[in-house]
């Protein structure tokens, strides 16, 4: 058996860094072969033949749109963009890859009464833009009462209608104003609370209920299990 001269193995950290390492060393070595080709109709012939190898390693994209576009522009930034080649879509140079994109429009909003949610400022500008009906004055009850339990999930205690107006009337720039109304014309914040009890003792009751049910399916199995006659030998 010839022995292996050490001199002569190659290490990975001695290697030329990987551009794309999913496509493996192969084909960043092809890539430099085609570069290295002076005649440009052989080029173009190795570029495609190296396009179809890249596309059989990434089977799972030929249903992406702009799969080949995708390949190609793969294939230049590989060879480092030293590649010169047809190619039938435009070409991507270094400059447009390095590119940064704009930053994209986020909308600050910055409420006074954070408690309250953004969805309210939306609802009241619904409300602002309906006609004077009974379908709008409905609205504006509803959205009142949703405050009210806004308010009671971030204070926990009572609070009188007169403030849930005044802050309706702050947020809908004085468009809406229900403080010359009764006193009791929103819904009572212990019947708010109640049923905000109601629902997560019923939801956790729910919880245990499945909990009950997986810990004694669980106690059947192992019942079985040593209920088992036990096989002689």
């Amino acid at each position: 058996m010839q022995e292996m001269n050490i001199a002569e193995l190659e290490y990975n950290n001695e290697r030329e860094h990987l551009i794309i390492p999913e496509y493996g060393r192969h084909i960043q070595k092809m890539v430099n072969h085609a570069i290295a080709i002076e005649d440009r109709e052989e080029r173009n012939k190795v570029a495609k033949a190296i396009i179809g190898v890249m596309g059989n390693l990434q089977p799972h994209l030929r249903d992406v749109a702009d799969f080949q576009h995708k390949l190609w522009d793969q294939l230049f930034i590989i060879s480092k963009f030293q590649l010169d080649v047809d190619s039938p879509y435009p070409i991507l140079t270094q400059e447009e890859l390095q590119e940064r994109p704009d930053p994209m429009g986020y909308p600050q909003s910055h409420p006074k009464y954070r408690f309250y949610g953004n969805n309210i400022t939306s609802m009241i500008n619904v409300a602002n833009s309906w006609e004077d009906n009974d379908l709008k004055q409905a609205l504006i009850y509803t959205i009142a009462n949703h405050m009210k339990k806004c308010f009671l999930n971030w204070n926990k205690d009572t609070v009188e209608d007169v403030v849930i107006f005044d802050h309706l009337y702050e947020l809908s720039d004085g468009k809406i104003d229900l403080r010359g109304g009764k006193a009791d014309e929103l819904t009572n914040s212990q019947s708010l609370m109640k049923s905000k009890k109601r629902f997560s003792s019923s939801h956790s009751s729910t919880n245990n209920n499945n909990n009950n049910k997986k810990y004694r399916s669980n106690n059947n199995n192992n019942n079985n299990g040593k209920n088992k006659p036990r096989r002689k030998y």
